[in-house]
């Protein structure tokens, strides 16, 4: 297994992770997901331990905190073992103040993950999205002061926009406090604007991305076809999707699925493999959290490191899944001596 340091920290994190979101089943969107229980999560981190995946993501939203707590079961006695992510701000519980990024809401929900985890420290805690009605010193002192008890060793966003996370490197410079060292982001081949803006910001403050849904929600998992009715066991068809239909480019998105389909036949791996290999070779990408149902699907997705796309190949795949920017980015592009594009072929 790749290791590969997590943004501007000193940590070490394997290029894949596993994700729990499907642990728990404990509403119908989730059901979508999976309804793992702790014999069969136990077996997952076993599998992903033996193949040097020691870091595990999950959320105090997943199932109402049941993700957490079957997480917390299955890494029982070997907690030294592994790397854990969990993340808050989205709504947990009654009352006015179960949402948010607040100091109250925070502290609440620290201690709530370190219980239900079995655990003493977290990892990796992320703010799950921006909070726009709490201050952001307010919020990223809470973490400083929550990493200076011990409770958390390195603080990460999720799903920010470009200004909510340069706000907010600049307020912890400002007084010192600690940083976002990672940026929990949506990115795959059905999708790629996180290269517009965010992954530029990474490069340059050094904040390295955790990718969520390598897969869009199963679309890239070799199901999709062309002018094909949608698999009804899908997640999609289940109404369990993250990632609203509204934002697939149908037509770009089919023409990528005929790419990938060449460039699966041409490696011998499948098309789900080449989604996450290719995202591995992405500037910024330290790390695509990788979700299973079962075995099969775990031991699938952990053949996708180990070997790597040509440059031929991710260009093929490039151009295919290519869509227009939108302002000011297209506007950007017209000169791009003045705003360098990322480095993608080295």
């Amino acid at each position: 297994m790749e290791y590969r340091q997590l943004g501007a920290s000193g940590l070490q994190v394997p290029v894949l992770s596993f994700g729990t979101a499907t642990f728990g089943g404990g509403n119908e969107f989730f059901k979508a997901w999976g309804s793992t229980q702790v014999a069969e999560a136990t077996r997952l981190v076993d599998l992903c331990l033996d193949a040097g995946v020691n870091f595990f993501d999950t959320a105090d939203l997943y199932s109402e905190g049941l993700a957490e707590e079957i997480l917390g079961k299955a890494l029982e006695g070997r907690r030294d073992k592994a790397l854990i992510s969990t993340k808050g701000t989205f709504p947990f519980g009654e009352g006015p103040n179960n949402q948010g990024s607040s100091r109250f809401h925070l502290t609440k929900q620290v201690e709530g993950s370190l219980r239900r985890l079995k655990t003493d420290y977290i990892d990796i805690y992320h703010m799950h999205g921006f909070d726009g009605n709490t201050p952001v010193e307010e919020t990223l002192r809470t973490l400083d002061d929550l990493v200076q008890s011990g409770k958390i060793r390195y603080i990460a966003a999720s799903n920010f926009s470009g200004w909510h996370l340069m706000k907010s490197l600049a307020v912890s410079e400002k007084y010192g406090w600690n940083r976002y060292v990672a940026h929990q982001v949506y990115y795959s081949l059905a999708n790629r604007e996180y290269e517009w803006e965010l992954m530029p910001l990474g490069i340059d403050q050094k904040v390295g991305a955790i990718v969520w849904s390598p897969l869009s929600a199963g679309r890239l998992g070799g199901k999709y076809r062309r002018n094909q009715p949608l698999p009804q066991d899908s997640r999609i068809a289940q109404g369990g999707s993250p990632v609203p239909e509204a934002v697939v480019n149908e037509e770009v998105f089919y023409n990528t699925i005929d790419a990938m389909d060449e460039v699966a036949a041409e490696t011998g791996k499948t098309v789900a493999q080449v989604a996450i290999n290719w995202l591995l070779q992405r500037p910024t990408v330290a790390n695509v959290i990788i979700g299973a149902r079962n075995e099969e699907q775990l031991k699938q997705n952990l053949d996708a490191v180990g070997w790597n796309l040509t440059t031929e190949q991710v260009k093929k795949l490039d151009a295919a899944s290519e869509v227009p920017t939108i302002y000011p980015y297209w506007h950007q592009r017209q000169n791009t001596t003045l705003n360098p594009l990322p480095e993608f072929y080295k």
